[in-house]
Formats: C-alpha cells, structure tokens, sequence
C-alpha cells in the first residue's frame, strides 16, 4: 500500500511541479528556457527535464525517511492552508452577496475544519519527530524567496 501510494504521489508531483516551473517562465519569474514546449506535443519539455533532474539529485543525496520527512512537513502546512481558504472563498461570496456556492464540500465547515487539524498535527508531528529534516523542508522552501525576488526585481527594469 505504500508503494502504491508513493508511486501515485509521485506521479502527481512529476506531473504538476514542471507545470509551475513551466509558468514561472512564461511569467518572466525563472529561466525563459524552461518555458520551451515541444512542438508536436506542447509538453514543456525543459521543465520535465529539469524535475526529472532535481529528483534524481534528491535520491542520491537523501534516504527515502528524509525526504519523506522534509516533503511531507511543506506539503501538509500548504494542504491546510488551501483547506483554510474554503472559508476566505465562503466569507467573499457572503460579502458579495452571492447565494450559489461555486466550492461544495459534504460536512463543511465541520469536515474542512478536521482536515485543517489533521494536517497541522502531521506537521507538528514532523517538526517534533524529525526537526533536521523539517528545516531542510523549509530552507528548501524559503530558497524560492530570493529567487522570487531576483526574478521579479529584474524584470521591473
């Protein structure tokens, strides 16, 4: 079951993290070549192999616990934060008045809430239990700050 469950994560993330990089490029917010796609099949090719690259580097330098720990611990603050903005969307519609609710969730709010406490007791959990792989997570993350910065400054000029 954890095989399957990784493989599935996995291909989930080798799918959708080139697409960021992808659009960060045509955002003029990271290198222009990573927004090359290829001709017959429009697939942002540079991108792919750029993922492909960086998780390549990853397995060989990490055990399969340490990244596991460090992934998990980002990945589950930003599923409860997209949990937590159900209720900015709901307040939104209220203030606008509009009575359709275009995000239907079964057990809202008292589901969504569960979801956002799961979520941040896993990361608690991880911060307590592996607090070397944790901040290796968040140095990872917080790399993207300057680079997000230098990217943006320069193409203000």
């Amino acid at each position: 079951g954890i095989a399957i469950s990784t493989v599935g994560f996995l291909s989930q993330s080798m799918l959708t993290a080139p697409r960021v990089y992808f659009a960060m490029a045509q955002d003029k917010l990271f290198f222009k070549q990573v927004a090359l796609v290829h001709p017959r099949t429009r697939v942002p090719i540079v991108a792919i192999a750029l993922q492909g690259l960086l998780a390549i580097v990853i397995a060989f330098w990490n055990k399969y616990e340490e990244i596991l720990n460090y992934v998990v611990s980002m990945d589950f603050i930003f599923f409860g934060l997209t949990a937590a903005s159900l209720f900015v969307f709901r307040r939104r519609q209220t203030e606008t008045g509009e009575t359709e609710q275009t995000t239907r969730v079964p057990g809202h709010p008292v589901t969504t809430l569960l979801f956002i406490a799961v979520s941040w007791a896993v990361v608690i959990n991880t911060i307590y239990r592996y607090p070397s792989n944790t901040l290796i997570g968040v140095a990872i993350l917080l790399a993207g700050v300057p680079a997000y910065w230098f990217w943006s400054r320069s193409n203000q000029k």
